[in-house]
């Protein structure tokens, strides 16, 4: 069930459509990832959604609500980390969190969002002593603490070091098991590949394409590749008619086989069943690193 519904999305800076027509729905209980490059219109985007800005054409659904119309009502059932959050250093996590739950009419009990997060013992500190990822943690924290439905994450893990990103996408992926539909705007692609379930890429504010990260890498045009030695000689003709396979090539003993599809398991079972070890096999898909690239004509990836 689409508990977001987006439809020819217009919004227009300087007589420029910095978001041109884009449409998608997002389901109930997934990870809804949004890419694209820099300035491609993603913050406005989700910025339209959360009520924050007003289209200047087409339609929005935030579970059955309209964003600007509604938008008291839609506070209360859609949490949102945004992009840039300013909070002053002197004030203190639980001071924090205890204000932004009183905002709500049915908040989360704080104390618990701090053990989920693992900011357990810092009910007392500053949030200018807080680490990056502490910070970040917090941050989701405060977009969970009304019980939301819908969470909104906006460059949650931009600036972090690798292991905080690595404890992030951890608090990502536990505030979907706990039923809240999660809408992920990233510059990561390993980020947005381990944790989707679904992505659009956007570029010039138009929505390129949507789907689940296997199938932009399908859209793209890549596949798998195996490398293998052969316990016996094998014919190329034993693999050009299996379906998926695009390229067989040869270096010295070593095959390797191209193609997409089923083409891996295709493959090892015609090996199985003539009796041939496939020694030393490797076995490589694209990624989505590579299918972003493809889709965008971009060489802006930050890794």
């Amino acid at each position: 069930m689409a508990v977001i519904e987006v439809a020819g999305l217009v919004k227009t800076y300087d007589h420029r459509n910095v978001v041109d027509g884009v449409s998608f729905t997002v389901d109930q209980g997934e990870i809804f990832g949004i890419v694209g490059p820099n300035g491609a219109g993603k913050t406005t985007i989700v910025e339209s959604i959360e009520g924050l800005r007003r289209p200047d054409g087409g339609s929005i659904r935030v579970l059955g609500l309209e964003p600007i119309t509604d938008r008291l009502e839609l506070t209360q059932r859609v949490g949102a980390q945004l992009q840039e959050s300013r909070l002053q250093d002197k004030v203190r996590v639980s001071e924090i969190l205890a204000t932004y739950a009183s905002f709500y009419r049915n908040p989360a009990d704080w104390h618990e969002l701090m053990g989920r997060f693992g900011l357990e013992g810092r009910e007392q500190a500053k949030y200018g002593d807080l680490s990056g990822g502490q910070k970040q943690r917090l941050s989701a924290a405060l977009a969970l603490v009304g019980s939301p439905e819908i969470a909104v994450l906006d460059e949650l893990t931009t600036g972090l070091d690798p292991a905080a990103r690595r404890s992030t996408w951890e608090t990502v992926e536990r505030i979907r098991d706990s039923g809240v539909t999660v809408v992920l705007v990233t510059h990561y692609m390993d980020e947005a590949e381990r944790l989707c379930d679904r992505i659009m890429v956007i570029v010039d504010g138009r929505d390129v394409t949507t789907g689940s990260p296997n199938e932009l890498i399908a859209q793209a045009g890549f596949g798998h590749t195996l490398r293998f030695y052969p316990s016996v000689p094998v014919e190329d003709a034993t693999f050009s008619e299996l379906p998926g396979v695009t390229d067989i090539r040869r270096d010295g003993g070593q095959i390797t086989i191209t193609g997409t599809g089923d083409v891996v398991y295709s493959v090892v079972l015609t090996l199985a069943q003539g009796g041939v070890i496939a020694r030393d096999l490797q076995i490589e898909q694209a990624s989505l690193e590579d299918a972003y690239l493809a889709l965008t004509g971009s060489s802006e990836v930050i890794d």
